[in-house]
């Protein structure tokens, strides 16, 4: 298969401490500056989910999300799951004794370079307060399975925004 754009030489338009717009070819695109990725974690515990809720500012509103946070940002090299436990903790207050490396996953292919890992938690433990560091003003959620999807469409109901990892919680209901 010939993809057109795929050899031409990729060129940085601009480059800023955390992201890069890129060009290649007649593609433009951002991608996380130095390599950073970013780590994502389906923290469960028994029959429920952790969730949280930020503003956004790229979208003007407040996004309810899984836990998450960048790899790499402070310390060149880092691992995704010591990122993982950092960010599970930061955020949530809760810390975890299994860890599942479940792969790594584009979000949006046609404009962003940036991946995650996805790594699942169990076995948490409530450490901390959580609400992620100063500004942040994250709100954690403890959200039963079984209640996913109203959970979500009342969140939705709500105006707060839905972040597209969130589906995977949905399964097939989704369809229904």
């Amino acid at each position: 298969m010939t993809v057109e754009d795929a050899d031409a030489a990729e060129e940085t338009v601009w480059q800023g401490k955390w992201i890069e717009v890129k060009r290649r070819g007649r593609w433009e695109y951002v991608a996380r500056a130095r390599g950073i990725k970013a780590a994502v974690i389906v923290a469960l515990d028994g029959g429920d989910v952790l969730l949280v809720e930020q503003f956004r500012v790229p979208l003007g509103r407040v996004c309810l999300e899984l836990p998450a946070g960048l790899i790499g940002d402070e310390q060149e090299g880092e691992h995704p799951m010591l990122a993982a436990e950092r960010e599970l903790e930061e955020e949530t207050g809760y810390a975890a004794t299994e860890w599942d490396d479940l792969g790594e996953y584009f979000s949006s292919p046609g404009m962003l370079g940036e991946s995650f890992t996805l790594l699942r938690a169990r076995g948490l433990t409530r450490v901390g307060e959580g609400g992620g560091v100063p500004g942040e003003n994250i709100t954690v959620y403890r959200v039963p399975l079984a209640g996913i999807a109203g959970f979500i469409a009342e969140r939705r109901g709500l105006g707060i925004a839905v972040d597209s990892k969130l589906l995977m919680l949905l399964g097939g209901g989704i369809l229904a």
